[in-house]
């Protein structure tokens, strides 16, 4: 089981990752000119909404990041989680916007941040975790421990 490098560490987005995180994510797509206050309005927006699990309240929104020994953010992703109405009201995981910067692949950071978001998803209680991702990725989470399974669609607006 591959592990982080020495002196990295996952932890929960903070309002100080801001410019470490857009650029990390350029990796991943157009970010377009997002200033620091909507990232910390975003932030603020994630942070106050919960599900209610049990006796306890959980973030729906579960941004985390991949910080280096010097503090900077190298990857970023997310886990939302959703309440469903079939399986008995249970919970489903979506695994969103993995980046890792460009000097930083190939360190298995990626794969160690998915397994963790995972994890994070499991232990909220959710009876299966997916996400969605380009062809040219499908090897990189079949090692991550996914499945190809059903078909993805959108309509952009």
């Amino acid at each position: 089981m591959p592990v982080l490098p020495p002196g990295y560490s996952i932890r929960r987005l903070q309002a100080r990752d801001f410019e470490d995180v857009v650029e990390t994510l350029k990796v991943l797509t157009v970010v377009g000119d997002v200033t620091r206050t909507q990232f910390e309005e975003t932030l603020a927006y994630w942070k106050s909404v919960t599900l209610k699990v049990g006796a306890h309240s959980v973030p729906t929104y579960n941004p985390h990041v991949v910080v280096n020994a010097g503090g900077r953010v190298v990857a970023t992703g997310t886990v939302l989680i959703e309440r469903k109405i079939i399986r008995n009201c249970g919970l489903v995981g979506h695994v969103e916007d993995i980046a890792v910067a460009k000097d930083q692949q190939g360190k298995q950071l990626g794969l160690l941040l998915i397994q963790y978001l995972t994890d994070l998803a499991h232990e909220t209680g959710c009876y299966k975790v997916i996400l969605d991702c380009d062809e040219k990725n499908v090897g990189f989470y079949e090692k991550c421990g996914y499945r190809r399974c059903g078909v993805e669609m959108d309509h952009r607006l």
